[in-house]
């Protein structure tokens, strides 16, 4: 129950920062876009879902976080790959690690349980943090994907 609280007022100072130095946000950070692409699979109850991030620049980033939320809710109990936090029933938030000037990161492979087998769900991706640059193009990493039960990569 610690870690859990430890993983969750982390990541709720991750959302936090992401609303402070948001492109919205007064903050001057250094200018950086960022854009996610990646797929995911469905089969029954089991999702597999990969992204790969990547910053266009202009400059570097020190670190940033991807959000992934499920139309429908995560089954109570995930083994979640390291870097990655789940904050509600719906939603996970992983570590992108550094991304250099026009680099791509290493590739984020989560892989979840529903807590139901539905037909179909809506995953949206989209940055939770992003090491404090401004991003001026957000359309890029604010993605929305269908995924039906077919066991089909679905792109993104």
């Amino acid at each position: 129950m610690r870690m859990r609280a430890w993983v969750l007022g982390v990541c709720g100072a991750v959302m936090v920062a992401a609303g402070v130095a948001g492109p919205a946000g007064a903050a001057a950070g250094p200018e950086a876009d960022l854009s996610f692409h990646g797929s995911a699979v469905m089969n029954g109850d089991q999702v597999e879902v990969r992204v790969s991030p990547h910053n266009d620049g202009p400059a570097a980033v020190p670190g940033a976080s991807v959000q992934l939320r499920w139309s429908v809710p995560l089954a109570d109990r995930q083994l979640l790959p390291a870097g990655c936090a789940r904050t509600d029933e719906r939603t996970l938030v992983c570590d992108t690690g550094a991304l250099d000037e026009d680099g791509t990161g290493e590739e984020i492979a989560v892989a979840v349980r529903l807590a139901e087998a539905p037909s179909e769900f809506t995953l949206e991706v989209d940055t939770a943090w992003n090491g404090g640059a401004v991003d001026r193009d957000r359309s890029n990493d604010r993605l929305k994907v269908l995924v039906l039960d077919t066991g089909d990569a679905y792109a993104f």
